[in-house]
């Protein structure tokens, strides 16, 4: 008996919902005049109660980014992975074919209507295409949704009320954002709910179908997840014992950044007080000189691939995925926390240190234009040095197979495109990258001693009762 009316809640839910964006269709199509009004009062009020304040823009503005396609696709991304590495496959394909219906509605339905943009009095941000709609909301409904509904089974049932309200309370607040910021209509937010939560029953109808057609019993995606079973399968991590060694490692980090810090320092203001910064040590003027003489078309598009590859965005990006393929296949905190400290601790190192030496760019054309920070050391350097050599660190060790190499080779080669992409570009000093790699080594040297990512693989383990991640990459590699 529950199981119909489970069935037959879904399928309210669902005529509700189309219903409700039916009727908001019509209306925004054939212009019904207490819409329209309640639409433009809405957008008016808002606007003038936020765009005076820098504050409050800025706060709607970040909240607003959580519904972006960036943000949202590496969510998806993550969630994907995570679930394939551990081999539930319906759970991934769940998620991608979810996310991807509000990639084709969105902008197929932006089109079809053909709303245009709020006007309103102090414009604070930009909306591209139409209105109607809101594809932040949209998307940021399907998207959290989709996740809450195959990770609620790794939480523990006291906490999964409080999920379901924090994830309503963040979509909700993203749609509010895009009122706020001036580039929707209420009836676009809500049409945009409406449209969601009617896909989003869709997609968890069908998966439970498929469950009933392979024999699996009926489930409550709402009080449980759309795959109980899978529960210790979709838990971070594995059971381990705690050794109580944290606040020891916190201290080492910050006794290590501080040194780090300071051999930055002492390497870098006497490069940047000696010529102004363009002495030739080391041959720091003749490099950017010989480079600037010699720059070819060709050579011009090899080498801005070479500096975008070790640029914020891409570093980050490669860093997620390599974050969620080690937590998934090595299932411990220990990896993700050393690539997480390494890489925040080398943003921190390049900034603060940029900031102190003030080193001038090489005295050529900068082709990538001017640059907030300094040239001493390369960040694009010493990002990529560090996220490729974690990448190495926790590859092989944990395998024995001949892909493991092309790890180190990436650790060696990668920083290398880098560098020289960015000394052809006039971007940076020899010296500067000298500077990165002193930064990367002994920061990550630092981190790798005091975090120790791989001590489950030795004698004595660090975390007891967790499976052997040495199996667990190379079945990774095998499929």
């Amino acid at each position: 008996m529950r199981t119909d009316s489970g069935a037959l809640r879904r399928m309210a839910g669902f005529g509700a919902a189309a219903l409700l964006f039916s009727l908001l269709v019509i209306a925004v199509r054939v212009r019904w005049v207490p819409l329209e009004s309640v639409d433009r009062g809405i957008a008016e009020r808002l606007n003038a109660a936020i765009a005076p304040s820098d504050l409050h823009t800025a706060i709607m503005g970040g909240i607003s980014r959580l519904g972006s396609f960036g943000v949202l696709f590496w969510l998806i991304a993550i969630g994907v992975t995570l679930v394939a590495v551990r081999k539930q496959y319906k759970l991934a394909a769940f998620l991608v074919v979810t996310a991807a219906g509000g990639l084709v509605l969105d902008p197929t339905l932006k089109i079809a209507v053909g709303r245009l943009r709020p006007v309103v009095e102090q414009p604070i941000a930009h909306g591209g295409g139409n209105s109607f709609p809101s594809g932040h909301s949209l998307n940021s409904l399907i998207c959290y949704g989709a996740l809450l509904l195959v990770f609620l089974p790794a939480l523990r049932p006291r906490w999964r009320r409080a999920a379901l309200i924090g994830v309503g309370a963040l979509v909700v607040l993203v749609g509010f954002s895009r009122l706020a910021l001036g580039v929707h209509f209420l009836s676009d937010v809500i049409g945009a709910w409406s449209l969601g939560i009617a896909w989003l029953l869709v997609c968890t109808t069908a998966f439970e179908l498929l469950r009933r057609h392979e024999g699996e019993r009926v489930t409550h995606p709402l009080e449980e997840g759309i795959e109980p079973e899978a529960a210790g399968e979709l838990r971070p991590t594995a059971p381990h014992r705690r050794t109580g060694r944290t606040g020891t490692a916190v201290a080492g980090i910050a006794i290590a950044w501080v040194l780090v810090f300071g051999a930055l320092v002492a390497m870098g203001l006497p490069l940047a007080r000696y010529q102004d910064g363009n002495g030739d040590i080391l041959w720091d003027r003749t490099v950017p000189h010989w480079f600037a003489g010699n720059r070819h078309d060709v050579l011009g598009r090899v080498t801005i691939i070479g500096s975008e590859v070790g640029n914020t965005h891409a570093i980050l990006a490669i860093g997620l995925a390599l974050g969620a393929v080690a937590l998934a296949a090595i299932r411990r905190w220990r990896p993700v926390v050393f690539l997480v400290t390494v890489m925040f601790g080398e943003l921190t190192l390049f900034l603060s240190s940029a900031a102190i030496v003030g080193r001038a760019r090489p005295d050529v054309e900068n082709m990538d234009g001017p640059m907030p920070t300094s040239s001493f050391p390369s960040g694009h350097v010493a990002a990529t040095i560090c996220v490729w050599a974690v990448a190495a660190v926790l590859v092989v060790p944990r395998t024995r197979s001949w892909w493991r190499w092309l790890f180190v080779s990436a650790a060696v080669l990668m920083p290398a495109w880098v560098a020289v992409s960015r000394m052809y570009r006039g971007m940076h000093h020899p010296t500067d990258v000298l500077g990165s790699l002193l930064l990367a080594a002994l920061w990550v040297g630092a981190v790798w001693w005091l975090i120790q990512p791989n001590c489950d693989l030795t004698a004595e383990p660090c975390e007891e009762d967790a499976p052997p991640a040495r199996s667990d990459l190379e079945e990774v590699a095998a499929r």
